[in-house]
């Protein structure tokens, strides 16, 4: 336990956030909008090795303390597939500067493919 700095002394607190406590919010978001079937696997490339959650559709980086996200998804059958990547969008956004308080700077929408076996939520 770490006693309270006494007045005067300027020390700073920090809070780190793990990489996978975003992939979790931003994962479970996403399959929470109408119109999302499910996350699609990042397509291949030699970066592909070296990023962080490359085989859950998401692909995150943090960078000057704002999150920077790229999602690839498919799509229900039926479902509009502008209308759904910008309420991706706002969702997101509003769940991970909610959640951790980080705003996002960047997000891409990769909409993969369409399943037509799901049904349009």
């Amino acid at each position: 336990m770490n006693p309270s700095p006494s007045p005067g002394t300027s020390e700073t607190a920090r809070t780190t956030i793990a990489p996978t406590v975003l992939l979790t919010i931003t994962r479970l978001t996403v399959l929470g909008v109408p119109g999302v079937a499910r996350l699609a696997p990042v397509p291949g490339g030699f970066n592909r090795l070296f990023r962080r959650g490359i085989n859950e559709g998401i692909r995150v980086e943090v960078s000057d303390s704002a999150v920077e996200l790229e999602l690839h998804l498919i799509l229900a059958r039926e479902s509009n597939a502008l209308d759904v990547a910008h309420r991706v969008q706002a969702e997101v956004s509003r769940a991970v500067e909610e959640t951790v308080g980080m705003p996002v700077s960047r997000m891409d929408v990769h909409i993969e493919d369409v399943d037509f076996g799901a049904p349009a939520g």
